[in-house]
């Protein structure tokens, strides 16, 4: 499966983003469609995740009720909703794909900035 995310940028503190990650290659009913982001000079970590075939989400607790990840069938993509962004947010965002444990699907990432 390739995935091609999109939609960061630059954003004021308590602005919003809408990020996407288109996927191909495959069909996804299997899958687990997750976002992680890497923040300068930090690990990777998780965001969000959502499973393909019921629509189950699942957050990181520094994100719930902030951001809302989604996902619509016809256009194989997933999005990630992202509200009252603040500087701490500030990563590169990275979308991944896994059908066993183990993400093993990535696609390149998209910076998200946010000016405090």
């Amino acid at each position: 499966v390739q995935l091609q995310a999109s939609g960061g940028g630059l954003v004021q503190a308590g602005g919003s983003l809408r990020l996407s990650c288109a996927a191909s290659g495959r069909t996804f009913s299997r899958y687990v469609m997750g976002w992680f982001r890497q923040a300068p000079g930090k690990e990777c970590e998780f965001v969000a995740a959502i499973y393909w075939s019921d629509g189950s989400e699942y957050y990181a607790d520094s994100v719930k009720g902030r951001f809302t990840i989604s996902r619509d069938n016809a256009k194989n993509t997933v999005y990630l909703q992202m509200n009252s962004l603040e500087f701490e947010d500030t990563a590169v965002y990275y979308c991944a794909a896994r059908v066993g444990v183990r993400y093993d699907q990535w696609g390149q990432g998209t910076l998200v900035t946010v000016s405090s």
